[in-house]
């Protein structure tokens, strides 16, 4: 779903990735050169305590908003976002190397699965041809494009993955279905599936932070829907081969409404939250369930106002880490409770442990969380 707040400013150009079909692999043309480190600024602020928490803020080198994080560990991050900018650390963030995907200036990388320092995916939302997901096996020095929407109706919200070569991407409903896409071979190949239930009128999914759809283990994923008549969370246990699917309590009915995020500890906790994204000042929605999403409980309000943007488990435990435009909070007790952790405007979360966690945002904003 269109969900575009903010601007961004041009960073390095990378290589220019040729179209094709959705299917064959797209050849990478010659690289215009490795991704740089950005310029540092005049003041870098200092960390910051915030309960048991150390805030601190990174030098990403862009001015993009940043809108997906995906961690592989303590030490290597990868981040997306507007005018077709990534960003890669590979020693915990002391320092990011920043750039763009040549060709994609008009892009907004919604978001974005690393796999190791040399390998990502990057998915662009947007309507029609601006749906596209890319793959770079050389750290972001060449990029293929591996799925470009033809389908003008059609609007990729945003992808998981259960290992580095099998993966599942979520749209918008096409005239009551969603498109759904599965690669199984690294995406050589994403084929479609048809085998999601129906969709209600309008509904789809919120592309504000990679985490509408969530995967645990080899096979099981989830996906979070919003801005239709029912807010639902969709399920599979067999890589989409069948779905199930349950009405979750949320505020819901209008285009702004519903959820956007959805995150799984184990197979049966799991979380999820939005609010109404147009209320900028309203109550953010949590829920949580403890049977796989078969039943959903209200959980308690984040100590930020407005919608959350995404939700994340630290590896581990209960704790959560919840993330919006009005700021971020934690839980230590799956979403009952909740503590201040940041007033600053966050897209999306990601932690590989309590001692290393990444919030990414607008302006380039990354800040670095230890617990």
């Amino acid at each position: 779903m269109l969900f575009r707040l903010g601007t961004a400013l041009p960073v390095i150009a990378l290589l220019a990735c040729g179209g094709g079909a959705s299917r064959p692999r797209v050849p990478p043309l010659p690289a215009a050169g490795a991704p740089q480190p950005g310029p540092a600024p005049a003041v870098v602020e200092p960390p910051r305590q915030v309960g048991p928490a150390t805030l601190t803020p990174q030098v990403s080198g862009t001015t993009a908003r940043l809108q997906a994080v995906s961690v592989v560990n303590e030490r290597i991050v990868w981040a997306s976002g507007t005018e077709g900018t990534f960003v890669l650390t590979t020693n915990g963030g002391v320092t990011w190397l920043t750039a763009k995907v040549a060709g994609a200036d008009s892009l907004e990388f919604r978001d974005i699965h690393a796999v190791d320092a040399k390998t990502a995916y990057l998915l662009s939302a947007g309507p029609g041809t601006r749906s596209r997901i890319y793959k770079t096996t050389d750290g972001g020095i060449n990029w293929q494009i591996q799925f470009i929407n033809r389908d003008p109706e059609a609007f990729y919200d945003c992808f998981g993955f259960w290992d580095r070569q099998s993966g599942l991407a979520f749209s918008d409903n096409v005239k009551g279905r969603f498109p759904l896409l599965r690669t199984t071979d690294g995406g050589l190949h994403w084929d479609d599936l048809t085998t999601a239930p129906p969709a209600t009128k309008g509904e789809g999914a919120f592309a504000a932070s990679g985490t509408c759809v969530t995967t645990l283990g080899s096979r099981a994923a989830w996906i979070a829907t919003g801005a239709g008549e029912q807010a639902r969370v969709l399920f599979t246990p067999d890589r989409g081969t069948t779905w199930q699917n349950w009405i979750v309590p949320v505020s819901h009915g209008t285009a702004t409404t519903g959820l956007t995020s959805v995150a799984f500890r184990t197979p049966r906790n799991g979380i999820a939250g939005g609010g109404d994204i147009g209320a900028a000042d309203g109550t953010a929605s949590v829920v949580t369930t403890a049977d796989g999403g078969t039943s959903w409980t209200a959980g308690g309000a984040p100590t930020f106002p407005g919608a959350i943007y995404g939700v994340v488990y630290i590896p581990g435990g209960m704790e959560v880490v919840a993330v919006g435009p009005k700021g971020a909070s934690w839980s230590p007790d799956d979403g009952r409770a909740w503590q201040p952790l940041d007033t600053l405007a966050y897209w999306s979360a990601a932690f590989a442990s309590g001692k290393a966690g990444w919030l990414v945002g607008p302006g380039g904003r990354i800040t670095k969380v230890s617990f």
